[in-house]
């Protein structure tokens, strides 16, 4: 019998995995031929949108009897499918299934809510607990979130609804260059790190000024731009040339406007505000102008197709800086199947050493 999805509850990120069962170790199913190897270090599944990582995560899990988990800090939201790319799937026993696969971290917060890294560890800890001895995949493009379980994160305070409240209203008076401009003034290191366009992050950076008088930058230890131990998993880099990825985009964006468009659309119908955390996701500010009247069609494809162009880039920029990274050669969908071999039999190979 399907349940509905989990409410993730802020001031207990734990409470996500509550009413998971716990794990009982399984001989491999008779219908289905494993090709598991016990004790085999987590895979990671890193690169830009639309590169491959959830079609190869799935590949992996079935070949290893895993479980995937999500690093997509927009999958995490219910009701918004089409445009976050979230598979689809069903809720089974507490957990979400996508092709009889385990698959963690998605489709639980409703979409008022906020989701951050520290958030992200605390479920992952959670999960890893309750599924001994299954093989791990990680999978996702917010390097961050990757970045924060394996490497480690700084233990900053907490946001306040009284500091958000104060930033937003500067917002809303003075705009992103506003706010970024505030944000130069009180902590120039910080200010100099971050693009103006990034609001979250100026945003954060200026609220933990507000919260303990000094900057962002001399709070930060400098132990998180410290690259993944290799010996704590098994990273591979997706990644396809310039401009077959961007194909891949172009298609995909063509290919998931009107779905998205329509979740958009229930949620204004609904009184949902488009201000809210996850309408903030890529693409869906143009989904919303576009159900609005405000943005044509082919304009609001084409801008989307633009933003996620550039978020690909950004991508690249932070997961490039890992090196040890095994990176498959793709040129064409069927590589990435090769890929899935190769990396089993990498992986393997590690352990065995």
């Amino acid at each position: 019998m399907n349940q509905a999805p989990l409410k993730w509850p802020a001031a207990n990120p734990a409470n996500y995995t509550a009413r998971l069962p716990p794990h009982r170790p399984e001989s491999p199913r008779a219908d289905r031929k494993f090709t598991k190897i016990y004790a085999m270090k987590p895979i990671v599944l890193c690169g830009p949108t639309a590169s491959g990582k959830t079609e190869l995560a799935l590949a992996l899990a079935k070949q290893t009897d895993g479980i995937i988990i999500s690093a997509d800090s927009r999958q995490v939201y219910t009701r918004l499918t089409a445009g976050t790319a979230k598979p689809a799937g069903v809720w089974q026993h507490g957990v979400y299934q996508v092709e009889n696969v385990p698959y963690f971290v998605v489709d639980f917060l409703p979409v008022t809510e906020s989701f951050n890294a520290g958030h992200f560890c605390s479920c992952v800890r959670e999960i890893v607990v309750r599924n001994p001895g299954r093989q791990l995949i990680f999978a996702g493009g917010t390097g961050m979130y990757l970045h924060a379980y394996f490497v480690g994160m700084d233990e900053l305070p907490p946001s306040t609804p009284q500091t958000r409240q104060q930033l937003q209203a500067l917002l809303e008076r003075q705009g992103k260059e506003g706010l970024h401009a505030a944000l130069a003034e009180k902590d120039p290191v910080s200010a100099a790190a971050i693009p103006p366009g990034n609001v979250q992050r100026t945003m954060r950076a200026l609220e933990l000024y507000l919260l303990t008088g000094k900057p962002a930058s001399q709070l930060k230890s400098g132990h998180f731009f410290h690259l993944p131990d290799p010996a704590q998993a098994f990273w591979t880099y997706l990644d396809w040339p310039k401009d077959r990825l961007h194909e891949r985009i172009a298609r995909r964006t063509k290919m998931i406007f009107d779905p998205m468009c329509a979740e958009t659309k229930a949620l204004l119908d609904e009184g949902v505000p488009a201000d809210v955390p996850a309408l903030k996701s890529l693409g869906y500010p143009q989904a919303v102008q576009f159900v609005r009247g405000t943005l044509s069609r082919a304009d609001a494809i084409e801008k989307i197709a633009q933003l996620t162009r550039q978020y690909a880039k950004r991508q690249r920029t932070w997961f490039n800086r890992y090196k040890n990274a095994f990176r498959p050669t793709l040129l064409r969908p069927e590589d990435l199947t090769a890929a899935a071999a190769e990396i089993l039999r990498r992986a393997a190979g590690e352990e065995a050493r």
